[in-house]
């Protein structure tokens, strides 16, 4: 019987396949996990930039025959197209169309996105409804809280084409020992000389009196704006607050754990459960 006090995350994904005996060897060159020594089913890692920008949060599926490319976050047909166009002549490597697949994972609220592996459903038939109507899911405006508390990136907001997988807390996603992959040699510097210069951090805001016409999106010391301390990411709503992510710079993160935003007004910062950094 279903425990009813477990909670669930049920979404759709765009998915694809990658197939053929140099499929775990084209992978590794352009991920950031490792591919090639993965003792794991279900293998979470990042897709850069040559410059160590995130790109895309993809899972990995290690089937019997061949993987299976989970996008996470990210543009699938960019992700599809930058694959295809750096397969070699020699390459045994061929990707499928995309295709959609149903992703469920236990959650909870003390606990890392990462502690859970997922299952993954690519028809949904009787069996899997089941199956579904026994789960306590997280319904869509939960989710989205909790994937903020947790500091999930998101695309365009987070995945902006400007941050680095180390600075949005996915430290545990970069194999720093395996080979050469694109943006290795970016995140081997951040990591030998402890360079970043900022860290998403989850806000909260119990202030009433929202101006949300302003669109000034940065963070300050104080409500005089003396200094900006970082700018604000993604926001999601809730009955009793507004919270999101922001981008916080480093060398603010110890004067406190309060800013003021011209919008959201006085807002808490914490880490999140989901968030690794150097």
């Amino acid at each position: 019987m279903q425990d009813i006090n477990k909670k669930f995350w049920l979404e759709k994904f765009d998915c694809f396949s990658v197939t053929g005996k140099d499929a775990r060897k084209f992978l590794n060159g352009i991920t950031t996990g490792n591919i090639l020594n993965s003792e794991n089913k279900v293998l979470k890692t990042c897709w850069l930039t040559p410059n160590g920008v995130l790109r895309a949060l993809i899972e990995i599926v290690f089937l019997e025959r061949n993987l299976e490319v989970i996008i996470l976050e990210g543009n699938t047909n960019e992700i599809i197209n930058y694959f295809n166009q750096i397969i070699f002549p020699a390459d045994d490597v061929l990707l499928s169309e995309p295709f959609l697949i149903t992703r469920i994972q236990e959650i909870d609220e003390s606990s890392s996105w990462r502690t859970y592996q997922p299952i993954f459903f690519k028809t949904e038939d009787k069996e899997f409804e089941i199956f579904k109507n026994k789960l306590n899911l997280l319904n869509s405006n939960d989710l989205k809280i909790w994937k903020v508390n947790q500091a999930i990136p998101s695309l365009d907001m987070e995945i902006n084409g400007k941050n680095n997988p180390l600075e949005l807390g996915l430290k545990d996603l970069i194999d720093f020992n395996k080979g050469c992959y694109l943006g290795q040699e970016t995140m081997s510097k951040i990591k030998n000389v402890s360079s970043l210069k900022q860290e998403i951090r989850v806000w909260q805001s119990f202030d009433c009196n929202l101006d949300l016409e302003i669109e000034d999106k940065n963070l300050y010391t104080n409500s005089a704006k003396e200094n900006s301390v970082g700018k604000i990411t993604s926001i999601v709503k809730s009955d009793s607050q507004i919270q999101g992510l922001a981008m916080i710079k480093r060398k603010y993160l110890e004067d406190g754990s309060y800013f003021y935003s011209e919008i959201f007004g006085k807002i808490i910062i914490n880490k999140s459960l989901g968030s690794i950094f150097l």
